[in-house]
């Protein structure tokens, strides 16, 4: 027995006493306690599929719970996939979250979600603390940083992870030191612009997000480029550079009409901030989609009860997340696990023809 079965095994972390313990199912079954420990909490070394079998046979028949931290020491990580995220409350990461869920259910493994916010400190903190779990894979769901210093950070902090036998897997951006979910955010955003300039719109606001964060950058610019394109220069005080939430979205609104801009069509880079656009140009006794138009990025599920529908660039979140998992779980060839996702223009209510 190796010194970490060793430790997994004079660990079984009964919590009650009377509840069996893995030496009892080791003798039950008539086998070795490291056979036992091998074969329940997983090893380096493996158990031929017959001893397995009888072992967990044993375990079933006693009432045995292996221990995760057992399981973890004896195979260098746990059961558990580690996801984090932006916003726990934002739809796009609980939408993200149910297709890391669902993939995690195919390979019986557990998830748990942290929320590391956009602060860098914050993700710091939250990566940091992951590290005690053990995780199988840690997925990013968040955006990726500008700023080169703080993403190169980030990145110390995932190679830690790698270091402990854990597997990292990125949503978002291409990244030349991880398995990464490319979105091609900027491109999304550009024909996003193309379609509203072929409905007439000449006049544009942005809520942008904020400048430090790759995401809301890139359909910024990706927008702001594409009407320039068209011969399109937006008011360089209707590009307001914010918050990446609802409340967001609705404050910088606000400040955009109260500074006498009243634009012919607003996006925002997420739908959640758009839905707090069209909140706060309804406070202002105007009406979405008649007085100014609308668009948001994501087509996230609650759109669905929002008035009027709203124009948005949709991206296959769920998918997003289960080939998140699938990417980080492969062994190999994951080039097709790769292929960068690409938006799809939906035109709706929120921006009718002018």
């Amino acid at each position: 027995m190796t010194a970490r079965e060793e430790d997994a095994a004079t660990h079984d972390g009964s919590p009650v006493q009377g509840v069996a313990k893995l030496s009892d199912v080791a003798k039950h079954a008539g086998v070795s306690l490291a056979t036992a420990s091998r074969a329940l909490n997983g090893s380096v070394r493996t158990v031929a599929p017959g001893l397995k079998e009888r072992v967990e046979a044993s375990a079933r028949e006693l009432g045995y719970t292996a221990n995760v931290q057992a399981q973890a020491v004896a195979r260098g990580t746990s059961r558990t996939v580690a996801l984090v995220v932006g916003d726990i409350a934002d739809p796009y990461f609980s939408a993200i979250a149910a297709g890391v869920v669902e993939a995690a259910h195919q390979h019986n493994l557990v998830v748990t979600m942290s929320s590391g916010g956009t602060e860098p400190e914050q993700v710091l903190e939250t990566i940091a603390a992951l590290r005690g779990q053990r995780p199988t894979a840690v997925i990013v769901a968040g955006s990726r940083y500008v700023d080169e210093q703080t993403e190169a950070a980030v990145s110390a902090e995932l190679h830690v992870v790698e270091q402990h036998g854990g597997r990292v897997a990125l949503i978002g951006a291409q990244a030349d030191a991880f398995r990464a979910v490319p979105v091609l955010n900027a491109d999304g955003a550009g024909r996003l612009a193309d379609a509203l300039v072929e409905l007439g719109y000449r006049d544009f606001a942005v809520l942008a997000g904020p400048q430090s964060l790759v995401t809301p950058a890139d359909r910024a610019r990706g927008f702001t480029e594409a009407l320039r394109r068209h011969g399109i220069e937006p008011d360089s005080r209707a590009v307001v550079h914010g918050g990446f939430s609802r409340q967001a979205g609705y404050s910088d609104m606000l400040a955009v009409l109260d500074a006498g801009i009243r634009p012919e069509c607003v996006f925002a880079v997420t739908d959640v901030m758009a839905v707090g656009a069209m909140t706060a140009i309804r406070e202002r006794g105007l009406t979405p989609g008649v007085d100014i138009a609308v668009a948001g990025f994501d087509d996230i599920e609650t759109l669905q009860d929002v008035v009027p529908s709203l124009t948005t660039v949709a991206l296959p979140l769920r998918e997003l997340g289960e080939r998140a998992l699938e990417l980080a779980l492969a062994e190999d060839d994951t080039e097709a696990l790769s292929t960068p996702f690409a938006g799809e223009v939906r035109l709706r209510a929120s921006t009718p023809a002018r």
